[in-house]
């Protein structure tokens, strides 16, 4: 046999090969190519102290599920950028992690206008989005199902909020905020719950970027309110506290748990302080979930963003192993059969989702943030509220209903 013929041979048998390879569908192609999930959440900026635990919230979830074998048989590969809790550099963000990283599915936008502005570049490219933002108007984008959010919107947060202030006995109930797209949505339901009591209501929206605010809370003080409701961030709302004790406000304080947190109260005197009371979703704390997300991270409180995206992540992973896909598109389709499957098997962690998903068995996921059921538009259908105040330099819990 002659070289020629040999080469000839190797040359066809090659070319076959590589033929046979052209039909198989691309999924078989990248079998072991990593499944691509990337987190979008604030590093830096207003919400700063939350991104990074909800980022190791993530990674812990994707380590375990990695150790025992990943999902579809491939590795979860996790890319964590910064939005910076700026809606300009959570375009750039998203930007790279669907056009360059083109991952899957995108979590834990914080910021409402973060989201609202990074929504638009995710169902266009058919790239699921699980967020924790309230905005009512964020689940009323034409989003085509590539969107979910954990947290309340603020209907449900903005009634919480004025008959807390009803119970506390207010009567005149007066919403400081800076400009956000959940402003509007806030104030107009804590004035519904208010005046439904008999009450009255007075708004007033601030720039979140000024260095003293005394000019706003002598305005706030001619309503001559007895409560107070702070909308803002961490770092508006320390000002602004400060002012309105300078001012000499000694009224019912109420913030969002997000801005009053403990970094706060650590920052500030503890006079300024003293006596807010916070509002915040509440974790379902005493679940086998809360406790699992507990040890992973060595954190003795997660918040309630850090519990919502670790229930993102476990949703998701188990998404893609019942749809055998890792599309956005996938995601979307299937996302709902894990988290409230009629009559599925019970499960809090994504690990025992994907043996009973691989045993064939449907499942209904309850996490650490609680159930996490989804409305047709993508809303959580419900979910409990923590109230907490600050007492002598800490925040105390006062009921969680």
């Amino acid at each position: 046999m002659t070289a020629f013929t040999t080469d000839r041979r190797t040359l066809l048998a090659g070319a076959a090969a590589l033929a046979g390879l052209s039909a198989l569908p691309g999924r078989a192609l990248a079998q072991g190519a990593p499944i691509k999930i990337g987190t979008l959440t604030p590093l830096t900026g207003a919400g700063g102290p939350y991104g990074p635990v909800m980022v190791k919230a993530v990674k812990a979830v994707v380590d375990e599920v990695n150790a025992a074998g990943g999902v579809l048989g491939r590795k979860v590969e996790l890319i964590s950028e910064d939005d910076q809790t700026s809606p300009e550099a959570g375009v750039r963000a998203a930007r790279k992690l669907i056009d360059v990283d083109k991952v899957s599915a995108i979590l834990g936008t914080w910021s409402s206008a973060v989201t609202t502005a990074v929504a638009p570049l995710c169902w266009e490219s058919k790239t699921f989005l699980a967020t924790v933002s309230g905005a009512d108007s964020i689940t009323q984008l034409p989003h085509q199902g590539y969107l979910i959010r954990t947290q309340p919107n603020t209907t449900l947060q903005g009634r919480k909020f004025g008959e807390f202030c009803i119970a506390e006995k207010a009567k005149r109930v007066f919403f400081l905020s800076p400009q956000t797209p959940f402003a509007k949505s806030q104030f107009d339901n804590i004035t519904e719950a208010v005046k439904k009591a008999g009450g009255e209501t007075g708004s007033l929206i601030y720039d979140d970027k000024k260095p003293a605010y005394r000019s706003e809370v002598d305005e706030v003080l001619r309503f001559k309110p007895d409560a107070i409701i702070f909308g803002g961030y961490t770092p508006d709302t320390a000002v602004m506290l400060k002012d309105a004790y300078r001012a000499g406000y000694t009224g019912l304080k109420v913030a969002f748990g997000y801005a009053v947190n403990q970094k706060l109260v650590e920052s500030v005197p503890a006079e300024v302080v003293d006596k807010t009371f916070t509002i915040a979703p509440s974790p379902a704390e005493g679940s086998k979930a809360y406790a699992r997300l507990v040890k992973m991270i060595g954190v003795a409180s997660p918040d309630p963003y850090t519990t919502q995206v670790y229930d993102q992540i476990n949703l998701i992973l188990m998404a893609i192993a019942i749809a055998g896909d890792t599309s956005g598109t996938a995601i979307k389709d299937a996302v709902r059969k894990v988290s409230q499957a009629q009559g599925g098997a019970k499960v809090d962690n994504a690990i025992d989702g994907l043996k009973a998903i691989a045993a064939k068995q449907p499942v209904d996921y309850d996490g650490a943030s609680g159930p996490c059921d989804f409305t047709e538009t993508g809303d959580i259908a419900d979910c409990q509220f923590r109230y907490e105040q600050v007492q002598g330099g800490k925040l105390a819990l006062v009921k969680i209903a």
